[in-house]
């Protein structure tokens, strides 16, 4: 066991620098760079080209963004692991190019935001996927089973954007109620606190039903099929003829086996959510990372851009092992290989 966690973390270790490098070069492809796309932005047509050339030269030095590309990305992934430093964000969101505002605090709230809203989201994936799964494995062509293959199929046909779109309209439309945003007016700048983190929860339910709708339409179907293949073979049917009873014959070992590809989606369902959810942040007015990973990487904001990258890669490495463990403590058929 601790030979096999030892070679998964160094293993992870070198996807997550593989992920960085990757990250860092993938942003500057496009030709120019921030300096440039700043002076077009604000140079009018009155200037002259040797005076705009001027102003970039002299922006993108004191951006640094004259040294070579290994040594910027040397120098950040130095400053991260020996001074907690993520670079400085050059982008035009909310926090400016101008004020350079460090990307560990661009970040800081909308972080949490984001892991509140993502395990949430998971929460109730799970909480609904699983029992319907086995519901309407159980009870194949009934009523219900039909009600929920339709539900289920209309929650993978529909955007999850679509969707939230559509209960704004509803909520605003019937119950005067604005369903946007994470937080309401009166804890928007406050202060995190105990009164901000219940009216964060309050405000969790709707975009977790958004975001969730389709891993949920598509985690039914594939709990209710594989429960369906397990009911079927020869250990199912023995033990039902020795008058197993019913709930226990089904949760014992068939739900054990039949969850495994559930927990195997953990690896990319939790950077997924996070990437995933740029519109549906958009949409809906969420504070997430999503919408500033977007700004960055149109903006090659590389260093806020970078970091996020390698947060997604990061939590895809940490999905993928809690899966792995997950899968060898749920089903005594997988065996940690030493």
């Amino acid at each position: 066991m601790q030979a096999y966690l030892l070679r998964r973390f160094l293993l992870s270790i070198f996807t997550i620098w593989a992920i960085s490098v990757l990250a860092f070069v993938i942003i500057e492809l496009p030709e120019g760079d921030i300096a440039s796309k700043r002076i077009d932005r604000t140079v009018s047509s009155t200037n002259s080209a040797a005076s705009a050339h001027e102003m970039i030269d002299d922006l993108r030095r004191y951006l640094q963004l004259d040294r070579p590309m290994y040594v910027r990305y040397s120098y950040w992934i130095w400053n991260m692991f020996r001074h907690g430093d993520l670079g400085r964000s050059f982008g035009d969101g909310d926090w400016g190019i101008l004020n350079q505002q460090p990307v560990k605090e661009v970040l800081a709230d909308r972080l949490w935001t984001t892991i509140a809203l993502t395990g949430f989201t998971i929460i109730v994936t799970w909480t609904f996927a699983i029992p319907i799964g086995i519901y309407t494995a159980v009870r194949q062509h009934s009523v219900g089973d039909y009600v929920f293959t339709f539900v289920g199929f209309t929650g993978l046909a529909v955007p999850d954007f679509l969707l939230g779109l559509v209960l704004m309209y509803l909520f605003f439309a019937y119950f005067d109620m604005n369903v946007g945003g994470l937080f309401s007016a009166k804890y928007s700048n406050a202060p995190w606190s105990l009164g901000k983190v219940q009216d964060l929860i309050d405000h969790l339910w709707i975009p977790a039903l958004v975001l969730g709708s389709s891993g949920t339409a598509g985690l039914i179907r594939v709990m209710r099929n594989n429960l369906l293949d397990e009911l079927s073979k020869p250990y199912v049917v023995t033990a039902r003829s020795k008058g197993v009873p019913p709930i226990r014959l089904i949760l014992k070992y068939p739900v054990r086996v039949a969850i495994n590809p559930l927990i195997s989606t953990v690896g990319y369902l939790l950077p997924a959510l996070v990437s995933g959810s740029v519109i549906v942040s958009v949409v809906l007015s969420l504070p997430t990372i999503g919408p500033v990973l977007l700004e960055a990487i149109i903006g090659e904001d590389i260093y806020l851009a970078g970091f996020v990258v390698l947060l997604l890669g990061l939590l895809t490495v940490v999905g993928t092992f809690i899966s792995d463990i997950l899968l060898a403590v749920v089903d005594p058929r997988v065996k940690l290989i030493e």
